[in-house]
């Protein structure tokens, strides 16, 4: 499926162009997710989560990069409280993506609560991709529905999977877990300041490492945010 990355309204995302109707490219982004749901699945019951857990998560929480930073953390030997902190930041995103969906979305309280559920990357460059706000909001809601239905098909297919491995260091899978991460932080490095933040965030980590509970050198490091947005003003100005 054609795919660009750019600026639209300031935020820079992933412009999904589909091939035909915008259920047709729905369906397409949903399938390619679902593939990757598996491997959620694969490293949640890995981490110490339970399959109906993994599945619980990939239902509510429905935003796969947080939920990879809280089972990577949990398999890191951190606990809940501290899987929280980078989860929660990863998160953040999809509010300034509902701000900028804010038109598209249902009027109701009830029914604009139900579709910010399905404010994620996908859909929110599915819909910025149109120029319709009619077609936007097809765009939208067909990718929303289809996204969250592979996503947890995939979920329950790993878990299931994964509950059969047994230890996944045996074979590897060990190292999905800084893997699938690092694939998820890569696309961002493209932004003014980003580098420098995460090369900060890297110094402070392993700093840590050594003597810190496992998941507080994930959180200290979210102070690698200070030098990299200093450093995206300078190259504004």
């Amino acid at each position: 499926m054609p795919c660009e990355a750019g600026y639209r309204g300031g935020m820079d995302v992933a412009i999904v162009r589909p091939p035909g109707s915008a259920v047709t490219g729905a369906v397409g982004i949903g399938i390619a997710v679902g593939v990757y749901g598996i491997s959620f699945g694969v490293l949640a019951v890995a981490s110490g989560l339970s399959p109906a857990q993994a599945c619980v998560m990939s239902m509510l929480v429905f935003t796969g990069a947080s939920q990879f930073a809280f089972v990577g953390v949990l398999a890191g030997g951190g606990g809940a409280v501290a899987a929280m902190g980078p989860a929660v930041m990863l998160a953040v995103r999809n509010a300034a993506y509902g701000l900028s969906l804010t038109s598209i979305l249902p009027a109701r309280l009830r029914d604009r609560a139900l579709a910010a559920h399905l404010v994620i990357d996908e859909t929110t460059a599915m819909a910025r991709a149109q120029s319709e706000p009619d077609a936007a909001r097809r765009a939208f809601l067909a990718t929303g529905v289809s996204v969250w239905v592979f996503w947890n098909a995939g979920t329950l297919a790993g878990a299931l999977l994964g509950g059969g491995i047994g230890d996944p260091s045996t074979l590897g899978l060990d190292a999905m877990f800084p893997a699938a991460f690092l694939a998820l932080l890569a696309p961002q490095l493209r932004r003014p300041g980003a580098p420098v933040a995460a090369a900060a965030g890297v110094v402070i980590a392993l700093a840590l490492v050594p003597f810190a509970p496992a998941g507080v050198p994930i959180i200290a490091a979210l102070a690698g945010v200070v030098p990299g947005v200093l450093t995206a003003r300078g190259v504004r100005g």
